[in-house]
């Protein structure tokens, strides 16, 4: 899927979920978004590694590409049910903390592995459409 929009608070990078990749791209002028964001799948893998979630937990190990030299976890409470977020992501998308989102708390670190691996069971579907209204929010 492809979204533009204006935004008050935008940054450039990529954020890999494993199950779900996106990027963004800003400009500041008038209808300047008229170019697509870059393609997330195309990134070559850059070495680093980050634990993502799926419906049985968070112990995948995910292999980062492109400018995705952090990791994330991310928590946030969506149809009334707390879920956690981990994966791949570029610095500048740790620094853009999204406001007006249901996620409570966002971090970012790294090194290989260093998001952890606790094991949280959750809701396939719910946790892609948190990726979405994460993304929709920035």
């Amino acid at each position: 899927m492809k979204f533009k929009d204006c935004s008050a608070g935008c940054s450039n990078g990529s954020i890999n979920l494993g199950i779900v990749k996106t990027s963004s791209m800003c400009c500041n002028s008038d209808q300047c978004n008229a170019q697509d964001a870059p393609d997330p799948s195309t990134g070559a893998p850059n070495g680093n590694r980050c634990y993502s979630c799926d419906e049985k937990g968070c112990s995948n190990e995910l292999k980062c590409s492109g400018r995705e030299d952090r990791c994330i976890k991310a928590t946030g409470t969506f149809g009334g049910l707390k879920m956690t977020l981990k994966g791949c992501v570029s610095k500048s998308m740790c620094v853009a903390q999204p406001s007006g989102s249901a996620l409570e708390s966002i971090s970012c670190c790294s090194g290989n592995l260093c998001n952890g691996a606790e094991s949280v069971t959750q809701s396939f579907l719910i946790l892609c459409f948190s990726l979405i209204a994460f993304i929709l929010m920035l």
